[in-house]
């Protein structure tokens, strides 16, 4: 086994990558990273039959949208490919026939029929059916069958399935990083089958093969896959081989807190479970993703990373890089963890504030086609004013539109609130001083309308709160003198001037 530290995400295509998917893809690259490793990615395609077309290069697109890239896999040759087992297929086959050589595996020639008859005697009988060695001789396969008539089955090209001759009356011990020791009795264990009549491998077999070829050195993958972890280990004593580490993350829990996290349940409150919208190739139906709801990938990864996982401290807010460094696998907390919608758009919240105003601009504009023929510049100084009121990209409009087209309608009750008897001679008066400043500065601005409140004894709200209404529509927004600065004298005026026909 390799000396460097060599980890894999084996995903399979049968659909789109569940954020559940994403942890353990992220997991697997923060470990990776943090010891100078090697994060692959293989596909395990195995099953023809779920196979979905386009679920491979989502995949791919969603590691890298999280700014997770593997390192080897698909298009990223290593020298340990091909990365997709598809393509592998004559390596499976290679090693399942030493198995049954060396006496730890065998041929199973039973029908569907013949298993689904002994189900339910057994049944019957108030008893569950398991293929292992207290029946198995029993079966027809190569262990109950003389050496003749296995040849003579093969040779008519008769069905079989490869199983894996689990061991009786032994106790193995298995290690995990996360969840620590385990003993499992190996006569509770069934005959797991191996490799299937369709000519593939399952996935017991041809993961294990495939992380030994790739000198995988630590497997991290989904608590899911602890029950098949006593196998696996067989698997590698069989063959003779050194095991890697495993782990096994704990499953990402309902907002509830019970139960597994489904699609069922971002569909019924209304939040994504996957990182890139997909749209279903056979019915055409469209699931949201975090991309496209307006989320960072910054946010994503952040929050991921903490479940699950804890860093010891009380920081919440990580950098990828912060997160290479602090990540320790023996931090993993075994039980599952809550996700939390709420949780994500406060990560979201910070990580808007931590964009360049700029670069918000840009991705604001191609929104809203309002604003194709106004300067980047200018909407970013607009968005720079109110971003920290908002979530997603999204919500810019309603927090600024007063910055781009003057209000078409005002606020019933701030209108009541804030026009009184006397307001419309004290706009008058206002305009009047709005008009003397020559440099329309904030700063002169500020001094020359706060100088006239004061030295007339004017109270701040009479002036300030029919200013800001007339401006934007409303009682909200940053600064007025902000807001005046940026649509300037002329249009500022004119807006103050068309509250006289509303008044």
């Amino acid at each position: 086994m390799s000396n460097q530290v060599r980890v894999r995400f084996a995903p399979s295509p049968t659909g789109p990558l569940h954020i559940g998917g994403v942890r353990t893809a992220l997991f697997n690259y923060l470990f990776a990273k943090k010891h100078q490793g090697t994060f692959i990615l293989r596909i395990e395609d195995t099953d023809q039959n779920r196979y979905v077309k386009g679920a491979e290069q989502y995949i791919i697109n969603a590691l890298n949208w999280c700014n997770i890239p593997f390192d080897e896999g698909p298009g990223k040759e290593g020298g340990f490919g091909p990365y997709r087992q598809s393509e592998r297929q004559e390596i499976y086959v290679r090693y399942a026939e030493q198995l049954i050589a060396s006496g730890h595996a065998y041929y199973a020639f039973d029908t569907a029929e013949d298993l689904d008859f002994h189900r339910k005697d057994h049944e019957e009988k108030g008893k569950t059916f398991i293929y292992n060695w207290h029946n198995r001789e029993k079966l027809s396969n190569s262990l109950s069958l003389s050496k003749e008539a296995v040849e003579k089955k093969l040779a008519r090209g008769e069905s079989y399935v490869i199983r894996f001759k689990s061991p009786k009356d032994e106790t193995l011990h298995l290690t995990d990083m996360i969840r620590g020791e385990m003993t499992i009795d190996t006569n509770i264990l069934d005959d797991k089958v191996l490799f299937k009549s369709d000519g593939m491998p399952t996935y017991h077999l041809a993961n294990i093969v495939d992380d030994h070829l790739m000198e995988i050195t630590h497997v991290i993958r989904g608590e899911e896959w602890l029950p098949s972890l006593a196998l696996h280990y067989q698997l590698y004593q069989a063959f003779g081989w050194e095991a890697p580490q495993f782990a096994h993350l704990p499953l990402i829990l309902k907002p509830t807190g019970k139960g597994k996290l489904s699609k069922r349940d971002g569909d019924k409150l209304g939040f994504p479970v996957f990182p890139l919208e997909w749209k279903d190739p056979q019915t055409g139906d469209i699931s949201r993703g975090y991309k496209e709801d307006g989320y960072f990938p910054e946010a994503m990864v952040n929050f991921m990373a903490l479940l699950g996982w804890n860093p010891g401290t009380e920081q919440e807010i990580f950098s990828l890089n912060e997160l290479v460094n602090a990540f320790e696998l023996e931090r993993v907390h075994k039980a599952g963890a809550r996700f939390d919608p709420e949780k994500i758009k406060w990560f979201n919240h910070h990580y808007m504030q931590e964009q360049h105003d700029i670069e918000l601009a840009e991705s604001f504009k191609k929104q809203k086609s309002q604003l194709n023929s106004i300067d980047t510049a200018y909407i970013a100084f607009a968005v720079g004013l109110i971003k920290e009121r908002a979530t997603f990209i999204s919500e810019l409009w309603d927090l600024s539109h007063y910055f781009f087209e003057a209000p078409a309608s005002y606020d019933e009750k701030a209108m009541k609130k804030a026009f009184k008897e006397g307001t419309k001679e004290l706009l008058h008066q206002l305009i009047s001083i709005i008009k003397t400043v020559e440099d329309f500065t904030v700063e002169n601005l500020q001094t020359q309308i706060k100088g006239w409140i004061t030295s007339n004894h004017i109270s701040f709200g009479n002036v300030m709160m029919p200013l800001r209404l007339a401006l934007v529509g409303a009682l909200q927004g940053p600064d007025v003198f902000d807001i005046m600065f940026m649509i300037g004298k002329k249009e500022t005026i004119k807006r103050i001037e068309h509250t006289f026909k509303v008044l």
